[in-house]
């Protein structure tokens, strides 16, 4: 069994969600082909990388980078920094070929973007991005009904992330509410919800967006008694026109009040159409139009499809009928990494649906600043 060798940099939230799938990866999968093992991680201060270690049985704990990714004992580097943090790591772990899984958004703005494009043209390792909400079986089947015409012409649609972490005022200024941390609903929320839309209805035609800032100051994160201006958005709407002809509607929300982790979408066509909350991401539903609608409604109406823990081998763990969670989609969508390296294919989604996303996302803001229509 060919055990890979895993350096984490960066050690919060999303650190801790990715070194979970690491440790759990052997229950949910079943296949002797390969394991991983966290042996690096890196954090910002010497004394959070050494209980970090502790907790994962690392060998090293270290604050510098490129001691994961100049690092001949490591295989594969995860990125799991603030934004504003990731292109340097990425760059350093492209130039040295370590297979690369790095958090959504990829970097901070098109200009960073443009540097790991143009680095990757000597890449020849596997890298993907951190795009979970593909792999849910619920989404997974949605994707798989659109591409067998189930729903015909697709003509509208709309989708959302809704959060309500900003909606208090005195919700303080962390590093995702930070412009200079490359923080914003676009990059945290919109990024997500964005990518999912492509995956489902492809390539994007245009757009026109709008965004808020709900409180001009909160309280720093750092500094309690201390108001620091808020400059990135809690909230953005978009209208979108896609390549396939259809026209919906995008929104992200931190200060959307009442919600939790809410992740939806409703899609419309000629012959029917799916809706799917995160909220309840066991079940996936489906309008069929070829549904008798006599005597007395037939049999018309949604269906929700139980998808689930339905995926294919080799995961088997808990069962497909048991309730489905967040963290879930993420070990699927690690496992889905692991699986392209070792078959030494690329990654997908891969950094090349990180730029796009990128560029996306610039074109919202530019949309927003001007508050034109903007061509993709």
């Amino acid at each position: 069994m060919k055990t890979y060798r895993v350096g984490l940099i960066g050690f919060g939230f999303i650190g801790k969600v990715h070194a979970y799938g690491h440790i759990n990866l052997p229950m949910f999968f079943d296949q002797s082909q390969f394991s991983t093992r966290i042996t690096h991680v890196c954090t910002s201060r010497q004394t959070s990388a050494d209980k970090a270690a502790e907790q994962l049985g690392a060998v090293a704990a270290v604050t510098d980078y490129h001691e994961i990714t100049e690092n001949p004992d490591i295989d594969i580097v995860h990125i799991c920094t603030p934004n504003h943090l990731h292109k340097d790591a990425l760059l350093s772990a492209i130039n040295n070929n370590k297979h690369i899984y790095c958090d959504k958004p990829m970097v901070v703005d098109m200009k960073e973007a443009e540097e790991i494009k143009e680095a990757l043209k000597n890449y020849t390792a596997t890298a993907q991005m951190t795009l979970q909400n593909r792999f849910f079986p619920a989404t997974i089947r949605a994707k798989q009904l659109i591409t067998e015409n189930r729903l015909g012409q697709i003509l509208e649609f709309r989708a959302c992330y809704l959060h309500s972490g900003s909606a208090d005022p005195k919700a303080p200024l962390k590093w995702k509410l930070s412009a200079e941390a490359g923080g914003g609903v676009i990059a945290d929320l919109a990024s997500h919800v964005m990518d999912l839309m492509h995956f489902l209805l492809g390539d994007y035609e245009a757009l026109v967006a709008q965004t808020k800032i709900a409180y001009p100051e909160r309280p720093s994160a750092v500094e309690p008694g201390k108001m620091v201006k808020v400059e990135v958005e809690d909230y953005v709407q978009m209208l979108v026109k896609m390549k396939c002809g259809a026209t919906g509607n995008i929104e992200a929300s931190k200060i959307a009040t009442g919600a939790e982790d809410e992740m939806r979408f409703e899609i419309h066509g000629s012959k029917g159409a799916l809706r799917f909350n995160g909220m309840d991401a066991h079940h996936l539903e489906f309008y069929d139009t070829a549904a008798a609608a006599a005597p007395n409604g037939g049999t018309r109406g949604w269906t929700a499809i139980d998808t689930g823990q339905r995926y294919d081998k080799p995961a088997g763990f808990p069962g497909p009928k048991f309730a489905i969670g967040w963290i879930r989609g993420h070990l699927q969508c690690l496992y889905n990494f692991l699986e392209s390296v070792r078959d030494s294919k690329a990654g997908n989604p891969g950094l090349e649906q990180g730029i796009y996303i990128q560029y996306l996302m610039d074109k919202v803001r530019e949309s927003a600043k001007d508050g034109k229509w903007v061509q993709i």
